[in-house]
């Protein structure tokens, strides 16, 4: 666990409002008849523009990650690669972005609705986010995080969904995956934690419409749930301070999703 002073947490501000104006660009062009590779393009172009690094692009793995953006449809939980696919009515499209400015990381995920979607996905998506809400309300010094993931878990669970258990949160600084490992549930077999001032994590709920059980796609990379049930994902960098939770990815004015 590597705690963060003022300054630190300042410079990790600013990427992540840098974060949070690319997720803008990306947002702005989620219609139908777009395809997550041209939006994808957009994306990287405006954080290079800026000076910062797509902190995804290149992450190794039986193949490296080939983008700045994962884009998650439907099924999709995450790691999703953008593709020529184009957006459809009734699709929603899960994007995760991580930048590196001024040598700090910032991460953060937002699950949009393309055009009307139904009732089932529109409920995920109001459950999911409200348990990063959860989450953002209850962080402070001392509070145990088992205490906070049980929350989260509960609300989902009692709304009928489920809890992705095999991916978790994590910690973030210099580096994009830093501990603690940040699960959104609870379990005796995994390690829990204390806040204290001056950590900083990325917090992730990602809640299925279905059963929690996942399966990785031939291209290794995409995540998708086992009954082929939509999913989605909200997430922000938030680092925990003496008043309680700072979302370090949310606008320059504090707006943004779970706020």
């Amino acid at each position: 666990m590597i705690i963060k002073n003022k300054k630190q947490i300042d410079l990790m501000r600013e990427a992540g409002i840098l974060l949070y104006k690319a997720h803008m660009v990306a947002k702005e062009m989620c219609e139908a008849g777009t395809s997550t590779e041209v939006i994808n393009a957009e994306v990287e172009k405006f954080i290079t523009s800026h000076g910062a690094t797509p902190l995804f692009k290149g992450v190794p793995g039986k193949v490296p990650f080939p983008a700045g953006c994962c884009m998650s449809i439907n099924e999709a939980i995450v790691h999703g690669i953008p593709s020529a696919r184009k957006l459809e009515n009734g699709d929603i499209l899960s994007i995760d972005i991580g930048v590196r400015l001024n040598g700090w990381c910032s991460d953060c995920a937002v699950t949009h609705a393309i055009g009307e979607i139904d009732d089932e996905k529109r409920q995920l998506m109001d459950v999911t986010e409200e348990c990063l809400r959860i989450a953002i309300k209850r962080i402070k010094p001392g509070v145990k995080w088992s205490k906070i993931a049980k929350e989260m878990s509960k609300y989902a669970r009692n709304a009928g969904f489920s809890v992705v258990e095999s991916l978790v949160g994590h910690g973030i600084g210099e580096g994009l995956w830093e501990s603690p490992q940040v699960p959104n549930y609870h379990s005796r077999l995994v390690k829990d934690f204390k806040l204290k001032q001056g950590l900083v994590i990325a917090v992730e709920p990602m809640i299925n419409a279905g059963v929690k059980t996942t399966e990785t796609l031939k291209d290794h990379w995409t995540i998708v749930t086992k009954d082929g049930k939509p999913s989605a994902h909200f997430e922000h960098t938030i680092a925990v301070t003496a008043n309680g939770a700072q979302v370090l990815t949310c606008g320059e004015n504090g707006e943004g999703w779970a706020l």
